[in-house]
């Protein structure tokens, strides 16, 4: 057992997964959130009735969670009540074509796909099997490594792969895609997990095709209670562990003492509710918040791995404008998750990351009716809107507001993209329908999280920042520093996030290894029978 002390900042999902994990293994932990409650971008909201997430909504890659738990002396069964969607989601076309539904079962969506192109249901096959085995490559080799030793990937399987992976990492997704079908609105499917992955079809490489081995083969899950729920119950176990969890504490420096060759992370200074200024000693910090915020704000100057002058280089990813709309009666019209894509997706990714960046219209869109599954989201006879808009990750842009007082460019944005999903989807009252409205803006995300640049997911998966080219996650000035988080290794997700608070166990256990760690954790000593 470690027997030392750890102050995690930030009680996001990787947060409160690295105080769990790090409880788990010995450590005294104390994690410090500057809001009210725990989740960061995974959080909730409730109003008359309603509960929304306000963050992430589709539970892709299971295994990873279902390693988490395991790591933790648990499962996923005994945590969650997972639902699998059927259909998986729904695309709706600027062309107006009939919406096409994404299904649970792999069979039946290579039958879609040749329904909307003949010779695209084999073209599909051929590109999932590509996926399932780029996604075992990724699982294996790259997500769960620290990169700290990089004789992992010399490994025999992994050289026989690299003209393979060269073209992978060098082509850009949406090129990629073109070479298995011809159809606009399938090559969209294949094609729009760029987006959450914080960028674009033609930006991201296509590498990432291993994403719609998830969505098209394995399935999409949904944990009822929403993803609130799972943030609760990393919470607990991080709690029952033996972590303390404050909330109300914004920290407002890592502290430091002179130690050879490097200074060492000596411990946290923050502030609670009332403004009071505290200090907490630890072994280790963690920082699970933005890494620019880390670097730029939490630390001085000649101390920081990643001074202002290296983000001038990097891609904050997308900003989004969120509309939580409370809609009176049904809306059948609507499933769970909804596509909303524009016919020239060219056009409408250079409006967000081009040079002269603004707010698409029309846009594509995601819109989340979680009602559709779960009814505890919404009052009976009502729905559970999510609807979110990426746009330039811009804090001018500004911030949302209660039933339409937020800055003008963000209802702006909610009110079109209310239209367009009226339009498209054939609800042609829906804005009167609207009981419950609340929009959230770059600036909200920059205020509530400390988020770059406004970024809603986080730095976007380009070329230069993916894999071993993204931000490390230990500091190479200051000793006893390590990041978890979007910002951080392996990336930008829910299951992201999850990994890179096992990456700070291995870094802080000096373990290289490509693959996860043995489960479960060795339980506390006083949990364990003599």
């Amino acid at each position: 057992m470690s027997g030392q002390t750890a102050v995690v900042i930030g009680g996001g999902i990787a947060g409160l997964a690295t105080a769990a994990l790090l409880a788990r293994e010995g450590y005294g932990v104390t994690l410090l959130e500057q809001n009210a409650a725990v989740g960061g971008r995974a959080g909730s909201w409730e109003h008359d009735g309603f509960r929304f997430d306000t963050g992430p909504s589709w539970y892709l890659m299971p295994e990873v969670f279902d390693h988490f738990f395991r790591l933790m002396g648990t499962s996923t069964a005994e945590q969650l009540d997972l639902v699998t969607l059927d259909p998986g989601y729904r695309v709706f076309s600027e062309d107006g074509r009939p919406p096409l539904d994404i299904l649970a079962d792999g069979a039946a969506n290579r039958a879609v796909f040749e329904r909307e192109e003949r010779g695209a249901g084999a073209a599909l096959d051929r590109y999932l099997a590509g996926a399932a085995e780029t996604y075992r490559l990724a699982v294996d080799r790259f997500l769960y490594s620290t990169f700290a030793d990089l004789r992992p990937l010399l490994a025999g399987d992994l050289v026989r792969r690299l003209p393979r992976l060269a073209r992978l990492l060098l082509e850009p997704l949406d090129r990629y895609a073109a070479g298995f079908v011809r159809d606009v609105r399938l090559r969209q499917v294949l094609g729009y997990p760029a987006v959450f992955l914080g960028t674009s079809p033609d930006r991201a490489p296509s590498m990432y095709h291993l994403m719609s081995h998830l969505d098209l083969d394995d399935g999409v899950r949904y944990p009822l209670g929403g993803f609130a729920a799972l943030i609760d119950r990393i919470a607990a176990l991080a709690a029952d562990a033996g972590a303390r969890l404050q909330t109300g504490a914004r920290v407002v420096a890592i502290r430091t003492t002179d130690s050879s060759p490097r200074p060492r992370a000596s411990g946290v200074d923050y502030r609670d509710a009332s403004g009071a200024l505290h200090s907490i000693d630890a072994d280790v910090v963690v920082s699970g918040a933005d890494l620019h915020h880390t670097e730029t704000v939490l630390l001085p100057e000649a101390l920081r791995t990643h001074p202002e002058k290296t983000w001038e280089r990097r891609d904050p990813g997308p900003g989004v404008v969120l509309a939580m709309l409370g809609v009176r009666g049904r809306l059948p019209q609507l499933t769970h998750h909804n596509l909303f894509f524009t016919t020239d997706w060219k056009a409408n990714f250079e409006t967000i990351y081009g040079p002269d960046p603004g707010i698409p219209d029309p846009a594509s869109l995601y819109v989340c009716m979680p009602s559709e599954t779960d009814p505890d989201v919404a009052p009976e006879g009502h729905e559970n809107l999510f609807v979110l808009i990426p746009v330039p990750a811009d804090v001018s842009l500004g911030a949302g507001g209660m039933n339409g007082a937020g800055d003008r460019a963000i209802e702006r944005a909610a009110d079109a993209a209310i239209a367009q999903i009226s339009a498209w989807a054939g609800i042609p009252d829906l804005a009167d329908r609207i009981v419950v409205r609340r929009t959230v803006g770059p600036e909200d995300f920059a205020t509530e999280f400390n988020a770059w640049s406004g970024g809603a997911l986080g730095p976007a998966h380009t070329l230069r920042q993916s894999a071993f080219f993204r931000p490390g996650n230990a500091s190479k000035k200051v000793d006893g520093l390590l990041y978890a988080g979007c910002s951080t290794i392996p990336g930008i997700g829910l299951p992201m996030c999850l990994i890179s608070a096992e990456l700070v166990l291995k870094r802080l256990r000096g373990d290289g290894g490509a693959g996860p760690l043995p489960e479960p954790l060795p339980a506390p000593q006083a949990e364990r029978v003599p």
